[in-house]
C-alpha cells in the first residue's frame, strides 16, 4: 500500500495534486501548516483516507480543536504524526524520536522545518519529514508498506516527481 505525506502546504495545492494524481496513493496524510489544505484534498479526491494534525499555523484556523498528535495504524503500519513545533523540531528529533519509541511506531513523521528528512534509525524505525510541499517547488514523501512492515520510505520533489513510480 502506498501513503503519500505532505507538510506545510501554506495553501499551495498544485504540487499536492499533481502528487495525488501521479502517485495514485492509497491513503494521504498531511503534517500541518494550513491544516485546512487537508480538506480541500478530501473534496477532491473523496475515495482517498486522509489523516490530518494540524500545525503552528494552524490555532487560529481551526474551527474546532484537534488533538496536534496522532498515533495509530495506517495501512497496516503504526505511524507516530505531529507538526513537530511541540517536540521543537527545529533543533532536534530527539524528542520526536523518543515519544514515537514510547509508543512503538514504526515511523515519526513531522513537518514544521521545510526541510525534508527521510533516513532509517539503526533499530528499523524510519523518521519522514517531507519537507513543505506548498514552497520552493515541493516535496512530499512515500511510505510503501506491506504485510504490516513498512517497505520504503523516500521523498519525491516537482524535479523528480514525473520519473518517480
Amino acid at each position: 500500500m502506498r501513503i503519500l505525506v505532505f507538510s506545510d502546504s501554506h495553501a499551495g495545492l498544485s504540487f499536492m495534486r499533481r502528487c495525488v494524481e501521479k502517485m495514485k496513493p492509497d491513503t494521504i496524510i498531511h503534517l500541518g501548516d494550513y491544516f485546512d489544505d487537508a480538506r480541500t484534498l478530501s473534496e477532491v479526491y473523496p475515495y482517498i483516507p486522509i489523516h490530518a494534525v494540524p500545525g503552528n499555523c494552524d490555532k487560529y484556523r481551526l474551527l474546532q480543536p484537534v488533538p496536534e498528535v496522532f498515533c495509530y495504524d495506517i495501512c497496516g503500519v503504526k505511524l507516530f504524526m505531529t507538526h513537530g513545533h511541540r517536540h521543537n523540531a527545529k533543533i532536534t528529533t530527539g524528542l520526536l524520536i523518543a515519544d514515537a519509541v514510547r509508543n512503538d511506531a514504526a515511523a515519526v513523521l513531522y513537518g514544521h522545518t521545510h526541510i525534508a528528512d527521510c533516513r532509517q534509525l539503526p533499530d528499523g524505525m524510519w523518521v519522514l519529514n517531507p519537507g513543505a510541499c506548498g514552497s520552493f517547488g515541493g516535496s512530499a514523501g512515500i511510505i510503501e508498506t506491506e504485510q504490516g512492515e513498512i517497505r520504503t520510505c523516500y521523498l519525491i520533489n516537482a524535479m523528480n516527481l514525473e520519473e518517480t513510480v
